[in-house]
């Protein structure tokens, strides 16, 4: 008996000796996988280490853009005590409301959820008295926040970042991928109340690429300010501005307006307008800026010369369900560069005649109109010109004068680029280097001769000479340009409206052009909103403000202006962007006004200087003055001076030189 009760003893040790050994095999051959993931994800911790965002840097190396270490704050909402005390002490230090607080807190647990982010981005004290809590269910995570020193300055360049910090506009949005760099991990054991022991193994986060900008933020400065200071003079909608360097299409410079501070989160509806990028991504009739286009193609592709009489028609044009008045030129034959100095809009047509509807085409997309520039910003347009199928009967008429095309600043920066940098096409850029590295320029394009360039820029410096643009006129410097005042079309009724978009294209100085400036103001009213009114002085004050910036040597002796002419009238000295400007309507309302008479005893002599000994013929002729011309090319010194008073009997001698 004693026998049979320890075999069935020992049978049982056996039998649980066995058992026990095949456990311990499930545990550790088959199971011990499992069995150490289960450990693992009690006793060790995985946290995220961010990635710090990439600095953006202007040219000269000032931030524009950084990230800046912050704190977050978070709680397990299925571990805490009380949820109407918890709410109530983190709403007292967070400065958060505590009854949504608790809601929010409780909706969480009641979903079972352990994760909840009570506050983002806190302040450096309201970390601190959290950690002096001592609460084992808070989770205090170091953060990055992004932030814009400068507040406004360069935002529509700049852009913003989300709640993830990835980029959601400009800069930010476009070069994200390189911003952005890649996170890392740290392994941590921890004990029973998952505060760390030991850290197991990192991976080191990758910090962001740094993106130096073309951008130099003393002239981005200025010309914020002076767009704004403009739009609030002449009661615009909105404006934009870009200084370009023609050479290597490196903008300097690119504002919009109204703008915003990319600090502070996005309102749904009131800063949506603010936000939109006028510069690049807005459309626009450009008006009698477009002449420029239409000359140019002339110069290349028919016999026209600056010194061609072009039949103006006596300042009045039939054309079929329409009719087109110059209406203060007073007379019928100008030569082709005082179309452009004047802005005949008839003369301009007549041009445009000659060079034809497949060549006019052709040249207003060499220069790039009706495409993208590939400006490193999201959200270009690349506005608007139909195929020449679609074009009306009066559609080369319209489009010579800068009517039935629409373009951005940008696009008006890189075609006078070509005119300025002796014809080639080069690409506006933004940014200047990634990292350490210099980003490649895009080879440039020839689109008209450097002859055809070299005749448009001493055209262009008769605009502001004589023409629609002495407002723009540079102490110390040659300046080219042309003015344009384009009425806006009421999409809804199908008419042109009585407000305008005022613009002023131009470079300087005029031999070897360092910048292009480009202001185009929308939504300006009367005669004072024209582009040589409003936009031409603007220019002025910008460009004379980047020539100092990049220390370019002066072109002209530092004359005053002649003294028949006070400041007070020296932003009223724009003539017009005569013409019609819009298609529909039976007369023209883009006269910008003649400037103020100078007190003086007789006809006062004007400034012959750019001027081709044709144009100075006609010009004299036409105002009954007796010139003398001395030389062969283009106006370049003058006796009597321009301004002073012309006595009975006295003549002009006018030198010309190459």
């Amino acid at each position: 008996m004693v026998e049979r009760r320890l075999t069935w003893l020992a049978g049982i040790v056996l039998l649980w000796g066995a058992a026990i050994f095949l456990q311990l095999v499930s545990l550790q051959v088959f199971h011990h996988q499992h069995y150490l993931n289960l450990a693992k994800a009690r006793q060790e911790v995985v946290i995220g280490i961010p990635a710090p965002r990439g600095s953006i840097l202007d040219r000269s190396g000032a931030p524009l853009a950084m990230s800046v270490p912050t704190e977050s704050v978070y709680v397990n909402p299925l571990k805490v005590p009380d949820l109407d005390v918890a709410s109530d002490m983190l709403a007292r230090v967070l400065h958060m409301d505590r009854v949504e607080l608790y809601g929010k807190m409780k909706l969480a647990r009641d979903n079972h959820r352990g994760f909840f982010p009570v506050k983002r981005k806190i302040a450096l004290e309201e970390g601190q008295l959290l950690r002096d809590l001592r609460l084992d269910w808070v989770d205090i995570e170091t953060e990055t926040q992004r932030r814009y020193p400068k507040g406004t300055l360069a935002a529509h360049v700049l852009g913003g970042v989300d709640f993830e910090e990835k980029g959601n506009a400009g800069i930010e949005k476009f070069m994200d991928a390189d911003l952005r760099g890649q996170a890392g991990q740290a392994r941590l054991l921890t004990d029973v109340k998952r505060r760390g022991i030991d850290q197991q193994s990192a991976t080191e986060a990758r910090a962001g690429t740094c993106i130096t900008l073309t951008i130099d933020e003393r002239l981005q400065f200025v010309a914020e300010r002076e767009l704004a200071a403009a739009v609030a003079a002449h009661h615009a909608v909105s404006g934009s501005v870009v200084v370009m360097n023609p050479s290597n299409g490196e903008i300097l410079a690119l504002a919009s307006y109204p703008t915003y501070d990319p600090n502070q989160p996005p309102e749904p509806a009131a800063n949506l307008a603010a936000r939109q990028n006028h510069a690049i991504g807005v459309p626009f009739e450009p008006g009698s800026v477009f002449k420029v286009i239409t000359l140019s193609a002339a110069l290349e592709t028919t016999a026209l010369r600056p010194e061609s009489l072009i039949n103006c028609h006596g300042g009045v044009l039939k054309l079929p369900g329409r009719v087109i008045h110059d209406s203060h030129l007073g007379t019928g034959i100008l030569p082709m560069a005082m179309v452009l100095a004047k802005s005949s809009n008839i003369g301009a047509i007549q041009v445009g005649m000659q060079v034809g509807k497949d060549n006019m085409d052709r040249y207003v997309r060499k220069f790039g109109f009706a495409q993208k520039t590939g400006v490193q910003l999201p959200g270009e347009s690349r506005g608007r010109l139909r195929a020449t199928n679609y074009w009306g009967t009066t559609s080369l008429a319209s489009i010579s004068m800068g009517q039935e095309v629409s373009v951005t600043t940008v696009q008006l920066a890189q075609a006078a680029s070509v005119i300025a940098n002796g014809g080639m096409l080069v690409r506006p850029r933004l940014v200047l280097k990634k990292g350490d590295d210099a980003l490649p320029q895009e080879p440039p394009v020839r689109v008209i001769g450097a002859e055809t360039a070299i005749t448009m820029r001493q055209m262009m410096e008769g605009v502001v000479l004589h023409g629609t643009g002495t407002a723009a006129r540079l102490v110390g410097y040659t300046v080219g340009g042309k003015t344009g005042s384009a009425q806006i079309f009421d999409y809804a009724s199908r008419h042109y409206t009585h407000t305008y978009n005022g613009s002023f294209v131009g470079f300087s100085p005029l031999v070897n052009p360092a910048i292009v400036v480009v202001v185009t103001l929308n939504g300006t009213h009367g005669t004072a909103g024209f582009g040589g009114a409003a936009a031409a002085p603007v220019f002025r004050v910008i460009a004379a403000e980047a020539l100092r910036i990049l220390d370019v040597p002066r072109d002209l002796p530092d004359e005053p202006m002649p003294k028949t002419l006070s400041a007070k009238n020296l932003n009223d000295l724009a003539i017009a962007d005569i013409g019609s400007d819009q298609p529909n309507i039976l007369e023209d309302s883009e006269d910008e006004g003649q400037p103020a008479a100078p007190a003086v005893s007789g006809p006062t002599i004007p400034n012959f200087r750019g001027m081709t000994i044709r144009a100075v013929l006609a010009e004299a002729a036409a105002k009954g003055l007796t010139v003398l011309p001395d030389g062969s090319g283009v106006a370049s010194r003058q006796d009597p001076p321009a301004g002073s008073a012309m006595h009975q009997g006295e003549r002009i001698r006018v030198k010309f030189s190459r």
